[in-house]
């Protein structure tokens, strides 16, 4: 096991090496922040604008393979991933965002999960009930709405709930409120900036799962072994449970493995709505402030946790199919 995810490991950080390679060389072909300092007042001369990137390492006036030589060498020696055109450090600004992405995600993907997973059991179980077309007919709903709308929608809700309570229950922007002392003022706190996310992006996420599992699992209900399971005198339930449950659940198994790494990589439309700082929607601001070495980065991170949900799939494919074995 350990020499497949030792190479497995190799081979994906060559890919990462690659993908970020060539990540920087589109991002300083095709981001031009020196435009942006032009449009300041008072507007900033050549020279200014010149002698300020350099300083931050982003002299445009280098080609942009010495410029990448520079960024590499900082990377590898220093794991320095550079500075904004703002003169902040990517490093700090990245590792702040990182964790505000994971507080934001990591309740609402493990709920979702549950949810969406144990739902598509349970209408499974109940094909074409009014319990099965109502919860599955949701889900194909939400795919329907598009995201920022359901989340204006929710966040909209809740407001009203304030207004009509006349007091603030649940907070809709923000990840905390400033100047809230002791502990259990600050947990209490942090509930109700919560609150509003975490539902939102549950009851809009779990459908995937839902659905999948329920129809995996509507594929192998049938399914010979299955019928020889209850030849043998099993219930329908119990051989469902025991016998087409975990073959149904390889395919989920494999798209859970790939969602875990994304608890760091934050959501791009609820970090916005939310007004939560996290990285999903620095990366795309990174890609408006004509940021390089930002967008580079975020690239990078993207890369790596892709290569991690990949390897942590392949593991959990052996855990849940004792017919795959990794040698």
């Amino acid at each position: 096991m350990f020499r497949y995810v030792l190479q497995r490991s190799l081979t994906y950080l060559v890919m990462v090496f690659i993908t970020t390679t060539m990540g920087y060389f589109a991002a300083v072909i095709t981001l031009q922040p020196a435009l942006l300092e032009q449009e300041k007042i008072p507007r900033p001369t050549p020279e200014q604008i010149q002698r300020n990137f350099a300083s931050l390492g982003l002299d445009p006036s280098k080609s942009a393979w010495d410029r990448y030589i520079e960024w590499l060498t900082n990377v590898v020696t220093k794991f320095d991933w550079g500075r904004s055109p703002n003169g902040a450090y990517v490093n700090e600004e990245f590792g702040q965002r990182v964790w505000v992405s994971f507080r934001l995600m990591i309740a609402a993907t493990i709920l979702t999960i549950v949810i969406g997973v144990a739902l598509g059991v349970f209408t499974a179980a109940r094909q074409y009930k009014l319990s099965d077309r109502v919860i599955t007919g949701y889900s194909y709903l939400v795919y329907i709405i598009p995201a920022p709308v359901a989340y204006f929608l929710v966040q909209t809700a809740a407001i009203e709930i304030n207004q009509s309570a006349g007091e603030t229950i649940f907070y809709v922007t923000g990840i905390s409120s400033p100047g809230v002392t002791g502990f259990w003022d600050t947990i209490i706190d942090l509930a109700e900036h919560y609150a509003v996310p975490t539902f939102c992006m549950t009851v809009l996420g779990w459908s995937a799962y839902q659905i999948a599992q329920r129809q995996y699992l509507l594929d192998n209900v049938n399914a010979d072994f299955v019928r020889t399971a209850r030849a043998k005198g099993l219930t329908r339930n119990q051989a469902i449970t025991r016998h087409a449950l975990r073959v149904s659940f390889i395919p989920v198994a494999q798209s859970i493995a790939y969602t875990i790494p994304t608890i760091f990589a934050g959501a791009f439309f609820a970090e916005s709505v939310f007004a939560w700082p996290g990285i999903g929607k620095w990366s795309i601001d990174a890609i408006g402030q004509q940021d390089v070495n930002a967008a580079t980065a975020t690239l990078a991170y993207g890369s790596v946790l892709f290569a991690i949900g990949a390897i942590i799939a392949d593991i959990a494919t052996t855990i849940v199919d004792p017919r795959v074995r990794i040698s």
